[in-house]
Formats: C-alpha cells, structure tokens, sequence
C-alpha cells in the first residue's frame, strides 16, 4: 500500500470517527428541558464503547478489504501466467514446429 493510499485511509478514518462522535454525543444532548431524575445518565464509558466498537467494524471492514485485493492480484496473475505459456498445438498450427 503506498504512503498516499495510507494517508487516505488514516484521513478518513479520523474523518468518520469525529463524525460519529458529533452524531452520538448530539443525539444524547437533551435540550428538551426535561426532568433529568428520571433519565439515565449516559457516562463517558458508553461513548468509549461505541467508539471501540466502530473502530473494530472498520477494521474488519479494511481486512476484507485487503482480501478482496490479495484474491482480485492472484486471479490476474494466474491470467497473466496462462497468456504467456507455451501453447503447443498453436506452435503446430502456425508452422513455427512439427
């Protein structure tokens, strides 16, 4: 992977992790002016959570991923390998043996 390609990835990863964190701590910002007795109280370990746990999606995400990419190069290599392998009977059939 090159250090561009890394770059991206590193950048977009920080990109949607501060997104998620915005969304979430914004959904459980209550602005209603409700009693707050009655609510649970979200801590910070809640939120940490859910951070790992995007982080670990993503992860697994990037993995198959990188699968995808060793699997999709082994396929075009086998091609490439079977294009330049002697082909005997088209050999016969040009005149170029016996």
């Amino acid at each position: 992977m090159s250090a561009i390609s890394r770059s991206r990835s590193l950048k977009f990863l920080v990109f949607f992790v501060s997104c998620s964190l915005r969304f979430i701590l914004g959904v459980s910002d209550d602005s209603s002016g409700s009693n707050n007795a009655t609510k649970p109280k979200k801590n910070g370990s809640t939120v940490a959570i859910i951070v790992i746990a995007i982080v670990v999606v993503l992860l697994f995400f990037c993995f198959l991923f990188k699968l995808w990419q060793k699997k999709k190069r082994e396929e075009q290599y086998a091609r490439l390998l079977k294009l330049f392998e002697e082909d005997d009977e088209l050999e016969v059939e040009l005149g170029l043996r016996e």
